[in-house]
């Protein structure tokens, strides 16, 4: 009997099998041929919400929930916080590799170069009523990019798929840039490709009268970390998206317009949103033993906590701690930060939350900040997805490149009646 496989007995026939293992794993398919008899389908793994199922076998980003590690291609998220930029975080995960200089050069050049969107697209989006919500137009406006874009249907074409990539990642802080403007009645502000990638979409926010915005550097540098932390996150429900709706061969526009949308949910991107209601509702430290205690009772969810994957402290959650007093330096202190402290500090020696190693999440801290630069709590998630770009196209990527790839399609238990006659 072979140490790399498991034996499995079916105690309704006695047939015993030998699954092989692969890196640990058994092949969803290798159940098939376990049957009660020749007419039965074959059994099924049956796991809602894929809690223990791999869909795919990827090279991107290693999680360690347990120990809380996050690793962008090997690299520690901790190191590529201080050391690196977004641009260059995002030219890691695209080719696996940290850029050298030239290399960065190259492509920063050519993000440059597509930062401006299609004037037929800046009419689109006056189309929006005044009140609507930034993330539905963001998500729109991916999906109307697409018309844009003919060629991008060409997903077999390695050097089609690399300029729709560098397309998206340029066009995305402007796209989100308008999105903010419309919602605030401001006309659109043009990139302007001098400043850097965070400062140009900073630009394009908040420039008014003057003849050129000069973005606060510590700013600028604080979203720049903030977007590195977002840029990926492993198979989550937006990177699973993604590649489903890649899986049929759909362009990369289509495909990260379902991607956002299943972003903008309140329990995936919006949840840093849901943070600051929560602290709003709160209100002053005093109130927190008595949240606390409703929360215990089951009355009220801790939002900002615990995590499908991390039974540890989030790591990206502690970069956001350290990142936030440089930007209060700037901003002025935003007072829900003593209370989201206060919160962390009961909850982390409360054996109620210890127990069910329930730790602060990469959204407790970061609406936060983004409220002290000066964002609304609905641009929260388009600020999510603008980074997220890059990482959903490199799942996207490396599974066009993927032999194993089909179109995805989910068995199901019916559970209905049998056929019954009108």
């Amino acid at each position: 009997m072979a140490n790399d496989s498991l034996t499995i007995t079916d105690n309704r026939t006695g047939k015993t099998y030998e699954l092989p293992l692969k890196h640990g794993n058994i092949k969803a398919m290798d159940l098939r041929q376990i049957k009660a008899d020749e007419k039965d389908f074959g059994v099924m793994s049956y796991d809602p919400a894929f809690l223990n199922t791999a869909a795919c076998e990827s090279r991107i980003t290693f999680i360690d929930g347990d120990q809380g590690i996050l690793r962008y291609r090997g690299y520690p998220i901790e190191q590529l916080a201080e050391k690196a930029t977004y641009l260059e975080s995002a030219y890691l995960l695209l080719y696996g590799s940290l850029p050298d200089k030239d290399q960065l050069a190259t492509f920063t050049a050519r993000i440059a170069k597509h930062t401006f969107i299609h004037e037929n697209m800046k009419k689109f989006m006056e189309g929006f009523r005044y009140d609507a919500h930034p993330m539905s137009m963001l998500v729109s406006s991916i999906a109307a990019m697409s018309t844009f874009y003919p060629d991008a249907r060409n997903v077999d074409d390695p050097e089609v798929r690399e300029l729709m990539a560098i397309r998206l990642i340029a066009k995305m802080p402007t796209i989100a840039a308008y999105a903010y403007r419309h919602t605030n009645g401001l006309p659109f502000v043009y990139p302007d490709n001098d400043l850097s990638y965070t400062a140009n979409f900073m630009n394009m926010l908040w420039k008014m009268a003057e003849p050129k915005f000069q973005a606060n550097p510590v700013l600028a540098r604080a979203l720049d970390i903030l977007f590195i932390l977002h840029a990926d996150h492993e198979q989550n429900c937006s990177t699973s998206t993604m590649r489903v709706v890649g899986s049929s061969q759909a362009d990369p526009f289509l495909a990260m317009a379902g991607a956002a949308a299943s972003l903008s949910g309140p329990l995936h991107g919006g949840a840093n949103e849901e943070v600051l209601r929560m602290i709003d509702e709160i209100g002053t430290v005093d109130h927190i033993p008595d949240f606390i205690a409703s929360v215990k009772q089951g009355e009220r969810k801790l939002m900002g906590f615990g995590h499908r994957v991390y039974k540890n402290y989030d790591p990206r959650a502690k970069v956001i701690k350290e990142t936030a007093d440089s930007v209060f330096a700037v901003t002025g202190r935003n007072p829900k930060v003593d209370i989201a402290r206060e919160i962390e500090k009961i909850a982390l020696s409360d054996e109620y939350f210890v127990k069910r190693r329930l730790y602060p999440n990469v959204d407790f801290y970061s609406g936060i900040i983004y409220e002290a630069m000066g964002f609304r709590p609905e641009m929260f998630t388009v600020l999510f997805a603008i980074p997220r770009t890059a990482g959903w196209l490199s799942h996207w990527e490396e599974q066009c490149k993927d032999g194993d790839t089909k179109i995805s399609r989910p068995r199901q238990v019916y559970l209905g009646p049998d056929q019954r006659d009108i």
